[in-house]
């Protein structure tokens, strides 16, 4: 492992520990007012945020204090990123260095892909995958094993080649897919428990060209007779519905352009219709925040995700849940989540139904076995959505089912853990880097450590 010696410590800080100690103590004060997450269903527990400029304002963050959690875009609709103690904000960390002979960029834990990704283009670099939203941080989209699509495609962690961070310790570790193996694939989906990330980099490609095109109520049977060809039909695709009338009420096909290929957009696919205007999800809201539609080709990052940088992520105020199952059993999963049709969709502005590779991180959902998602996105009625979860958790049980790290679940701790094979690596892994616990919180030691 690469933990860097004190000197060059304080030369890749750029600051004298004093310096470091007097900034913590200057954006360390408490702050008036309560603090939430975007969507604004979850309140924070401290208003004590640490503002970190540099890896040496984090260390010195951490010898100061007793417990420590990261907090990246507030994407988060759980309290994976609380702290009854302190928090500390990255978004100063934008610094970006992209390699051009060995293919990577490295980023600074504050920056976003929405900020990362125009910048890669303009250099004629593009990366595999982006999110449905360009909004968040890559370092916490990363440790939390978040994920764009495609079946082809492994999650947003796969492209990570190295990571940087300052462990519970307050040593600056270095790790790369390269030199540190199993160490570094326990470290890429680590939830915030061996320490505070302060840089990653990532694998890029060519940059590339995209179109995307939408297709109104594909079948749920033609779905269940041509599942792999459906979601194989282009780079990334995703399935719409609001679990009624059997169907999928829109189909979003993202496919890399050959310019020199003539383009016709067929009026059908598998029983559904061509859009005949841009469309938003939700059919009943206004397009403008979506990205371009209809075949008109663009740039791989204005295609890949949903929403566009400059809007509001998706509708706003909304709750979030998310179930990964293995790709084979997905139709299956479907059926099974079909039958609460009415249970679910009072409640529901739309479901999100997408694929992912398999991966070799330990502590990704993905972990060996090629997946596929449903994705909830609620209206903000906690009680109630909080009701039909155990519902759909049951439906989902026969099929292993994990829940993403970052959204809403009741699934028992125990049932999660036991989904986890490299469970009990992990935790060495952190007892390792974080001897003290200086970076668990709540939501780690209910749902990762403790059992």
């Amino acid at each position: 492992m690469g933990i860097v010696n004190k000197r060059d410590f304080l030369k890749m800080g750029g600051l004298t520990m004093a310096g470091a100690a007097l900034d913590v103590a200057t954006h360390g004060e408490a702050k008036a007012g309560a603090r939430t997450n975007w969507s604004g269903n979850y309140t924070y527990s401290t208003d004590r945020v640490v503002d970190a400029g540099s890896a040496m304002d984090v260390s010195g963050a951490l010898r100061a204090t007793t417990k420590l959690r990261a907090l990246g875009s507030k994407h988060s609709f759980n309290g994976i990123a609380d702290s009854t103690v302190e928090q500390i904000s990255l978004k100063r960390l934008t610094g970006m260095d992209l390699d051009t002979a060995g293919k990577t960029v490295t980023v600074g834990a504050g920056v976003r892909y929405g900020d990362l990704a125009p910048w890669l283009d303009e250099r004629g670099f593009a990366l595999h995958n982006l999110a449905s939203l360009p909004h968040i941080t890559v370092v916490g989209a990363c440790m939390t094993g978040t994920h764009g699509s495609g079946i082809h495609n492994g999650n947003l962690s796969t492209a990570v080649s190295a990571i940087e961070f300052v462990s519970g310790k307050g040593e600056l570790v270095q790790l790369s897919r390269a030199k540190d193996g199993e160490r570094f694939r326990g470290a890429v989906v680590a939830l915030g428990s061996l320490g505070i990330v302060t840089r990653i980099t990532l694998d890029v490609q060519p940059t590339f060209t995209m179109r995307q095109v939408v297709y109104l109520d594909l079948p749920f049977a033609q779905v269940e007779k041509n599942f792999e060809a459906i979601f194989g039909a282009g780079y990334s695709v995703s399935l719409f519905t609001d679990w009624q009338g059997g169907r999928a009420t829109q189909v979003w096909i993202k496919s890399k352009v050959d310019l020199s290929q003539p383009f016709h957009l067929a009026p059908e696919f598998y029983g559904a219709k061509a859009a005949t205007r841009k469309m938003h999800p939700l059919a009943d809201k206004s397009a403008e925040n979506t990205t371009e539609q209809m075949g008109i080709p663009g740039p791989w990052y204005e295609r890949m995700p949903h929403f566009r940088m400059k809007f509001t992520p998706s509708s706003g105020q909304e709750l979030q849940t998310e179930y990964f199952v293995p790709r084979s059993q997905g139709m299956a999963a479907i059926r099974a989540v079909e039958e609460l049709r009415d249970t679910i969709t009072p409640h529901l502005m739309i479901t999100e139904l997408r694929t992912i590779a398999a991966d070799d991180l330990w502590m990704s959902p993905c972990y060996h076995q090629d997946s596929m998602t449903i994705h909830f996105t609620w209206k903000p009625e906690w009680p109630a959505v909080k009701q039909v979860l155990p519902r759909i958790e049951a439906k989902l049980e026969p099929f292993g089912a994990k829940p993403h790290w970052a959204k809403l679940f009741t699934m028992a701790p125990a049932t999660i853990q036991g989904r986890y094979s490299r469970l009990d690596d992990f935790r060495k892994l952190a007892a390792e880097y974080d001897p003290q616990a200086r970076l668990r919180n709540a939501f780690v030691d209910t749902n990762v450590f403790n059992g």
